[in-house]
């Protein structure tokens, strides 16, 4: 064998260099391998941002159920009349301290549309009172334009009931699909998402919430609007609503309807004419199918994603800081030979918002405020009407203002369809009907004079009645007797019911106490 000149066979040398070129190379080939299990491993950790997706999403796996559908319920059990009784307006005596409504500064601004007319009551049981209260008005506040929610860089951008917004896409996002239409591609969608970078969008959307001053209906418009704008499929974008929901920590679901989603959001309260399931004995609403018939069987599950149990609450306590849209209204009628006017101003973006609103409890109506200036103008105007009145006198004036300042028109009339109205709303359309009439007057009287009011629910109608000492046709409500003040029994007084509705039972009564 030949040797090298160490006396090395040179068969040994260069064995021993593949040895050692086979050894380095199964070396790195091991640390490699290593590297990418560890990498495997911490993306495998680190794949959610939260802890709580992995799990629920393993369960979006596991075998759903078919749940039958409850259509939704109607807010009368008969139509409405279309032509409504008038009667000989026949002046009441009057009762009461004399009404004086002055306008006095308030030391404070008014912030977030609350109440702005601090009001001492005019009516108590026994005595009446003689000494004259005061209402007091504060100056108006203007009507402002919403604060703007910016970001140049983003790439989302949209009206929202004219308030300009901005959000940025989700790294990430882009690749969620529902695909294949079943069960597996919304499981599918929900991993993708749930790996995005999703959180900056969820804190902007939360940042958008405060500044425009959204209730949940508020948020149910924004997410949907903001979802349709990433994605053009209705099924992805319903996915997404649902998934920015959970993380917004409501109660939402989703499910399959002919390989499609169906977006299913809890309510405590009735939500009318809108298809329902029954999900561990809580309702869940099909919201997109509003008004617009049924859905049939679903196929959904059962559990909730971790910690997200919020009902959807249509209430408005305060109205949303939208950006301005001012138009004007003057209201004119005759009273007893004399023309009255009743001009306000109001925010068409306001207008626009109520208008998508489903059919929801009455307490959503009956509890919702008036825009600022817009009171504070209404309440100006019949100030010169009001002044030096009986309190019984004052209280028939308003009720004559709501009576006879709009025309009659059923809901199906109007729109083709049951609308009730906010308080607002009833203001800015030319006709309305009965419980519209009726939210705007309880509005109208627990504002003005700080009176006691209900709803009273009849099967084909609504009137509304009062806490006060007069005689005349009345409700017992618990312990309490309130005289009826019907705002569409054209010419009555307060004491006088429409006829057929004298000896009839309501159904229900809407508590409005005076905030």
């Amino acid at each position: 064998m030949q040797q090298n000149k160490g006396g090395e066979p040179k068969l040994f040398k260069v064995f021993g260099r593949f040895s050692s070129a086979l050894l380095l190379g199964a070396l790195t080939l091991h640390a490699g391998a290593f590297e990418d299990y560890k990498k495997a491993q911490n993306d495998s950790f680190k794949k959610y941002k939260d802890e709580r997706d992995a799990e629920f999403n393993n369960y979006l796996k596991e075998q759903w159920k078919a749940y039958k559908e409850f259509a939704g319920e109607s807010l009368y059990e008969k139509p409405k009349p279309k032509v409504i009784p008038q009667t000989s307006y026949v002046a009441p005596p009057s009762l009461g301290p004399k009404i004086i409504i002055e306008l006095k500064a308030t030391p404070q601004p008014i912030v977030e549309q609350k109440p702005v007319v601090n009001v001492k009551p005019v009516i108590v049981e026994k005595p009446l009172i003689v000494t004259p209260p005061s209402v007091v008005v504060a100056p108006v506040a203007p009507i402002v334009a919403a604060p703007i929610v910016k970001a140049p860089t983003k790439d989302i951008n949209f009206l929202f009931y004219g308030s300009p917004l901005s959000f940025a896409t989700p790294f990430g996002l882009k690749q969620a699909r529902f695909f294949p239409n079943t069960q597996e591609g919304i499981a599918s969608f929900f991993d993708k998402a749930a790996s995005s970078e999703y959180q900056n969008l969820v804190s902007d959307i939360q940042a958008t919430k405060k500044a425009l001053n959204l209730n949940d209906w508020g948020v149910y418009l924004l997410v949907n609007d903001l979802s349709s704008k990433l994605f053009s499929s209705v099924d992805d974008a319903n996915l997404f609503s649902w998934f920015l929901f959970n993380k917004l920590g409501y109660a939402v679901k989703v499910g399959l309807a002919n390989n499609h989603v169906v977006l299913l959001s809890y309510s405590q309260k009735t939500i009318y004419s809108t298809p329902n399931y029954n999900l561990d004995n809580k309702k869940f609403y099909a919201l997109s199918y509003y008004n617009k018939g049924g859905v049939g069987a679903l196929y959904t599950y059962n559990k909730d994603y971790p910690g997200s149990l919020k009902p959807l609450d249509l209430g408005i306590e305060t109205l949303p800081n939208l950006a301005l849209a001012k138009n004007s209204k003057t209201l004119k009628y005759t009273h007893l030979g004399k023309e009255v006017k009743v001009a306000f101003n109001y925010n068409q973006n306001i207008i626009d918002f109520m208008a998508t609103y489903p059919q929801a409890d009455y307490d959503t109506y009956f509890d919702a405020p008036v825009e600022n200036e817009s009171y504070v103008q209404i309440a100006t105007a019949l100030k010169k009407y009001i002044d030096g009145k009986s309190a019984s006198d004052a209280m028939n004036f308003v009720l004559s203002f709501v009576q006879h300042a709009f025309l009659y028109q059923t809901d199906q009339q109007q729109f083709g369809r049951e609308k009730p109205m906010f308080a607002e709303e009833t203001l800015f359309y030319g006709a309305s009907d009965c419980e519209d009439r009726a939210a705007l007057y309880g509005y109208l009287m627990k504002k003005l004079f700080g009176a006691n009011i209900v709803g009273v629910k009849y099967s084909d109608h609504m009137a509304t009645a009062i806490h006060v000492p007069l005689a005349g046709d009345a409700v017992k409500v618990g312990d309490e007797r309130f005289v009826v003040a019907d705002p569409t029994y054209i010419n009555a007084t307060i004491g006088q019911a429409m006829p057929q509705y004298k000896s009839v039972i309501p159904e229900t009564f809407i508590k409005v106490e005076p905030k």
